[in-house]
């Protein structure tokens, strides 16, 4: 073999290996834009999925805040209807009270109930019972002969000036260092707190509150 075949020969042979080394780093720079491409495309899902869940997250803020203001508005009407319920049947104890002052029949027992109790409670043999106009009028041509119906032990005089109130009766010491207040509005007062609790709670009607308080 000669030098010229040999030469030819070996060029051949570089060319071959240098397309041998050209088509490797061909696919070698493929696979390199393939695994970028892939990696790019990899970042962008993640970088997508990443938005999409803050989106999400910022979503659902919002949402559980329109909702938890939502919650608070109702409940602030809720508690304001509470409220004018427990009004409106505070208003219609009242007018109920009312009414039995008027009804003789069912109020005098009551009332004698009323300055009984409240004549146990002070441990003197001289008081004096107040009364408001209504009953004062009522009752002051008869009132010895009411106490005596009334069971009460002392003698109590009643009080010659009327005072406020839809009924019942404030029975005090001679001297007025000891006051028992009987009268409706005295025994509302008392228990305010717990008729409102009762109407909370169960919303009942204003009879149902009449008896608590007369029935003490």
């Amino acid at each position: 073999m000669n030098k010229q075949v040999q030469i030819e020969e070996l060029e051949s042979a570089l060319i071959a290996r240098a397309k041998a080394l050209a088509d490797e780093h061909l696919a070698n720079a493929r696979r390199t834009r393939d695994q970028i491409i892939t990696d790019a495309n990899e970042r962008q899902r993640l970088r997508e999925e990443r938005e999409i869940l803050a989106a999400k997250a910022a979503a659902e803020r919002t949402f559980r805040q329109r909702q938890q203001a939502a919650e608070i508005k109702q409940q602030e009407e809720i508690d304001r209807l509470r409220w004018d319920l427990v009004q409106d049947v505070m208003s219609r104890l009242t007018a109920e009270l009312e009414r039995i002052g008027k009804d003789e029949k069912t109020y005098l027992p009551l009332l004698r109930q009323l300055l009984a109790q409240a004549a146990g409670v002070i441990e003197e043999k001289e008081l004096v019972a107040e009364l408001n106009a209504r009953d004062h009028a009522r009752l002051s041509g008869s009132w010895e002969a009411f106490c005596r119906d009334a069971g009460v032990k002392q003698r109590i005089a009643l009080a010659p000036d009327p005072v406020a109130g839809l009924g019942g009766v404030r029975v005090r010491n001679a001297n007025d260092t000891i006051r028992v207040d009987n009268t409706f509005e005295g025994r509302l007062e008392r228990l305010r707190e717990a008729l409102h609790q009762a109407v909370m709670e169960r919303l009942f009607a204003s009879t149902a509150a009449i008896g608590a308080i007369i029935g003490g």
